[in-house]
């Protein structure tokens, strides 16, 4: 792919090394875009200075929301190397988002060597402290102007980048989640397990109520039923059993298939863990937290990629599990992942791509 570079003629001040990066406050000084539309193609690859994108009020991604994204990081070891971890699954996942939305995929090949291409033009902009990293969003969108609900016959795919900083700044800190029994994320048939904007605007309203009563994230349960356990917040949920096994719901249509979800079980498994699928039972797993037989719980995701649980309220009930602390399992888990993204550990899985 030919990627043409236009070069900001004015380069933003970047954020001082003792800066708090927060998440999503700070971008770089250009952005990714490529085009496409049903008689040319993809076309126009290329690098620009970061700025707004002008839109018809008639773009059709404004009122049929067909837009999907993706979410990975660049990462500084500390010898300076820019890593870059499993991109490929980003790029299928990103490809099955499309596919579901009838909106063109992109191979690959393409979509991991424009990460890289625009990665390398802001390396500079890949922090260097502990913890931080370089957030990677790509997205489509439908720039088609028309009303009338149908496949667009044009699109643009652009990535933009973020410096973010640690998720746990001060360590990490188990949260209390809350069950969410009235609202539903997604049902099988549906787009749960793409990543498009509808997905998480559907969820907004649950998030807000369980702020509301002192909880950090919502714990979803299926669409049909409303007892099996689905995601939690925007991250998919795992729980350790006594016997050391690592449970977490089976992919079933609406689900999002999770990387790091991926990551954790096949370094579970690497560890010497027994790791499961399976449909679970809220009411099982609650009397299995009640029991003893649930030791640690945790989120997994690109932000924070392990986020423990130690309370867990359903049906007006709070829950504590295990001893309130961080489970040795989950933290283990943290430390090994996070050890291979920041090049600080071996990386047996052979997941690291290094930025040339």
């Amino acid at each position: 792919m030919e990627i043409k570079i236009e070069r900001a003629k004015t380069l933003k001040p970047k954020p001082a090394a003792n800066t708090e990066l927060g998440f999503g406050r700070y971008y770089t000084d250009h952005m990714f875009v490529l085009d496409w539309d049903k008689d040319q193609g993809w076309h126009d690859a290329r690098i620009v200075p970061f700025a707004p994108i002008p839109l018809d009020p008639a773009t059709m991604v404004l009122h049929y929301a067909q837009e999907t994204f993706e979410g990975l990081k660049a990462y500084r070891t500390k010898d300076g190397r820019i890593l870059l971890f499993r991109p490929e699954m980003n790029a299928r996942r990103f490809a099955n988002s499309n596919r579901r939305l009838c909106m063109p995929e992109l191979s690959e090949e393409m979509f991991v060597e424009a990460i890289e291409a625009l990665v390398s033009v802001e390396q500079d902009w890949v922090p260097a402290e502990e913890g931080t990293s370089l957030y990677i969003r790509p997205f489509m969108f439908a720039t088609e102007a028309a009303v009338g609900v149908h496949p667009a016959s044009s699109y643009k795919f652009v990535i933009i980048l973020s410096p973010v900083g640690a998720y746990y700044p001060e360590g990490v800190n188990p949260v209390k989640i809350y069950v969410e029994d009235e609202y539903v994320r997604a049902t099988k048939g549906g787009t749960g397990f793409t990543k498009c904007g509808g997905n998480y605007a559907a969820s907004i309203a649950a998030q807000v109520k369980a702020e509301q009563l002192g909880y950090t994230q919502v714990l979803w349960l299926d669409g049909v039923h409303q007892r099996y356990i689905e995601e939690v917040g925007a991250m998919n949920m795992m729980f350790v059993y006594e016997d050391r096994r690592i449970v977490t719901p089976v992919l079933n249509g609406s689900i999002l298939p999770g990387i790091t979800r991926d990551s954790v079980l096949k370094l579970g498994k690497h560890l010497g863990y027994e790791t499961e699928e399976a449909r679970m039972d809220i009411h099982d797993v609650i009397a299995d937290i009640k029991a003893g037989r649930v030791t640690e719980a945790f989120g997994t995701g690109t932000a924070a990629v392990v986020s423990p649980v130690n309370k867990i309220r359903f049906q007006g009930e709070e829950i504590g599990i295990g001893d309130g602390g961080i489970g040795h399992i989950t933290q283990q888990l943290y430390d090994v992942l996070t050890g291979i993204q920041f090049g600080k550990t071996e990386d047996p899985m052979g997941w690291v791509v290094h930025l040339k």
